[in-house]
């Protein structure tokens, strides 16, 4: 097993052999969350600190069912109560806690670049649960596993991408992550939802849904980041829906055996059908879910043999 990285920031820096070790991995922790006896003591002796400065269930959630399966000290850190709302900064807040010796920080940011930032200034390992705009590594990363585990491989695919591109740390995770495998990406959405410079991204686009997920294997559905627009995006939800919302008519351009895919939280009626969603056939974003613990521990049980091997001196 080859995982060199001493955090995990984004995708960007992983070589595929990093993911690939990090994906076999995690498919040993999916059998162990599945038995009845779900501990282990890989992270026994260390501490986890979550400091999620922007609201999240399902991370926030299995990044700590992560940690204590394996045997972690968690804390979660309330940062609506902490110190941030009194003016100190996050170098500050960062240097604080660096002080108490953690030896894993997961930490969610409205802004792009401040979980590297913060990474810069303390001793531990650093996990990325979401920056801005940014990146979210570990979606992608319970993503690659979630389609590699149905399509039985994470490479040579057919991946749609559908709708708010632009704002998505998720989707720049996954384009990252699916270019690395050497799968075929598009992008669908209206051009009012493509980020600027979409052409460099490598990816074909598509501005009708129908033809954009003809023959794909795998449709990967966003969620629309109403709180990172500040102006008229979409004409209304429900012509969002009609245009760019998936339903079973629109996924029958697709492959018989494609499977739908979202991050959460999903807007029913708005970018998925709900019948469609709950559909155990096509439908495996229950799994997605499930894969998140499983990523996420392997995430840090890597992270942790990393930050052991490491000489003390190189930490001080």
């Amino acid at each position: 097993m080859r995982f060199d990285q001493r955090h995990l920031l984004g995708i960007e820096p992983l070589r595929p052999d990093e993911i690939t070790t990090l994906l076999d991995l995690s498919q040993r922790y999916v059998a162990l969350n599945r038995q009845q006896q779900k501990r282990s003591t890989v992270l026994a002796g260390l501490t986890q600190i979550n400091m999620f400065f922007e609201n999240s269930t399902r991370t926030q959630a299995s990044f700590e069912l992560a940690g204590k399966r394996l045997g972690a000290d968690v804390m979660n850190m309330a940062m609506e109560a902490s110190s941030i709302k009194k003016g100190e900064t996050l170098i500050d807040t960062a240097m604080t806690l660096n002080a108490m010796h953690p030896d894993l920080l997961v930490v969610r940011h409205p802004h792009s670049g401040a979980v590297d930032l913060l990474a810069q200034k303390v001793n531990c390992a650093v996990l990325n649960a979401g920056d801005g705009r940014h990146e979210h590594p570990t979606q992608a990363l319970l993503d690659a596993l979630t389609i590699r585990r149905a399509k039985g491989r994470i490479h040579r695919l057919n991946i749609a991408i559908c709708g708010d591109i632009a704002h998505s740390r998720v989707a720049r995770s996954n384009l990252l992550l699916l270019h690395k495998m050497e799968n075929r990406i598009r992008l669908i959405g209206p051009p009012t939802l493509m980020p600027a410079g979409i052409d460099a991204f490598g990816a074909e686009v598509y501005e009708d849904m129908k033809e954009g997920l003809r023959d794909v294997d795998v449709v990967m559905m966003l969620r629309l980041q109403k709180e990172r627009m500040d102006g008229g995006f979409i004409p209304s939800e429900r012509e969002y829906y009609h245009r760019y919302g998936l339903d079973a008519e629109k996924l029958s351009h697709a492959k018989p055996d494609a499977i739908v895919m979202h991050p959460g939280p999903m807007n029913r009626g708005v970018e998925i059908d709900g019948t469609l969603a709950d559909d155990i056939n096509r439908s495996v974003i229950q799994d997605q879910v499930e894969m998140g613990v499983a990523v996420r521990m392997a995430a840090m049980d890597l992270l942790a043999r990393n930050l052991r091997a490491q000489p003390k001196d190189v930490l001080a």
